[in-house]
């Protein structure tokens, strides 16, 4: 009876804004003036995202958000799962100081006004290379903090085995170690896509009017005067904007299970 509690409780929570979210995509510009509830008289879903994907450049945002997402994921995963591998297997005094400075990201947000003029002073501010550095300094705190834990539940001799084989530290990471982090990376990854693709305050602060993503380009979109209250081409650009995140939770979902439910055991 608890599951059927639970699924009651959270189904509305989840199911209302998706189900106004589609609705209101499908509808005409008249039905949807005042976005609700109900199903549209004729659907005009497919018609909707047309225009939205031919009139909003919607590819060339696309591409700006890949270009900003791939690397600043890529790279956060990487450099944060090395550290969480240090941090976890060499138990000092210092690792430990060392340790709770890199996870004090998660709950000290960055001062953006600080982090605007040092990308100034590194000649970064309004460019790619410096939207991903923000991002992989914002994040960086949650990997580490998600690896960490994961790291300490692998055998110690699996890795001591293959140095006996004469494997140095970066073999052993690259062959041993993250191989048996692909759950918690999956996690991780599925949660820093959805926090960067998302974002529209760092970006619109450091690349706004150089570079558009997705966010940006939905913000001026639903501000320009032939969007202004067109809540069915913004829902419909919402639902093209989502498209990716879904797929890639899609073919992950297995492994970011395994990942929150090995977590959670730690």
């Amino acid at each position: 009876m608890q599951p059927f509690a639970a699924i009651a409780l959270v189904l509305p929570v989840i199911g209302i804004p998706l189900w106004l979210v589609l609705v209101t995509a499908g509808k005409s510009r008249g039905e949807a003036l005042t976005p609700n509830l109900a199903l549209p008289s004729e659907w005009h879903l497919a018609e909707n995202l047309a225009t939205v994907w031919r009139e909003a450049e919607v590819p060339a945002a696309f591409l700006g958000s890949v270009l900003t997402v791939v690397p600043a994921v890529a790279g956060v995963l990487t450099v944060g799962s090395m550290a969480a591998w240090v941090l976890a297997r060499r138990a000092t005094r210092l690792n430990a100081i060392l340790y709770a400075f890199a996870i004090s990201g998660i709950v000290l947000p960055p001062a953006v006004v600080t982090v605007v003029l040092l990308l100034r002073q590194l000649g970064l501010a309004g460019t790619v290379v410096g939207m991903i550095g923000v991002y992989m300094g914002i994040y960086l705190s949650t990997v580490i903090f998600f690896v960490t834990g994961f790291v300490r539940t692998i055998p110690e001799s699996l890795e001591e085995a293959a140095q006996i084989d004469g494997a140095g530290p970066m073999k052993v990471f690259v062959r041993i170690v993250l191989p048996m982090l692909r759950p918690v990376l999956a996690t991780a990854t599925i949660l820093i896509c959805l926090f960067v693709w998302n974002d529209v305050f760092y970006a619109f602060f450091v690349v706004g009017g150089r570079l558009d993503t997705l966010p940006l380009n939905l913000f001026q979109v639903a501000s320009a005067g032939l969007y202004l209250n067109n809540w069915h081409l913004i829902f419909a650009y919402v639902i093209l904007m989502s498209v990716p995140l879904v797929a890639v939770f899609a073919v992950a979902q297995r492994q970011i299970i395994s990942g929150i439910t090995a977590g959670a055991v730690k």
